[in-house]
């Protein structure tokens, strides 16, 4: 959370997890592993009207596992299946974030409100410098 907020009380994380998560069309999901142990949560939702957002916030014991390129390549093939483009938003200072995203085959578009913003877009049509 360094570089996204300040941790949650109990409190609002509850309120949180209710508004982004058990809603109609949820903001969040939990990420389970193999033996179905929460490790985390992925972000994915609409960004704008062609593209939506993905991210990931995982139990620092899962990292360096694969898990957020893994994520990543599955949330990119609902997003392909769905006809959109893909946005990872980041702060300047997400190196293993920024790595990620080139991994997955993200390009650097723009900085807005201080956030990096890489996309993904498997028309090229989005694609802007």
């Amino acid at each position: 959370m360094e570089f996204i907020e300040k941790p949650y009380s109990y409190a609002k994380c509850e309120k949180f997890l209710i508004k982004a998560g058990l809603c109609e069309s949820p903001l969040i999901y939990a990420v389970e592993d193999e033996a179905k142990m929460f490790i985390g949560y992925v972000i994915f939702h609409e960004y704008d009207s062609k593209s939506f957002e993905i991210g990931w916030i995982l139990r620092k014991e899962f990292w360096s596992k694969g898990y957020a390129t893994q994520l990543t390549n599955l949330l990119l093939e609902k997003v392909k299946d769905m006809g959109k483009s893909a946005i990872i938003e980041c702060d300047s200072k997400q190196a293993v974030t920024k790595i990620i995203a080139l991994k997955c085959g993200f390009v650097f578009k723009e900085k807005i409100d201080g956030l990096d913003i890489y996309i993904k877009s498997f028309d090229n049509s989005e694609i802007r410098n």
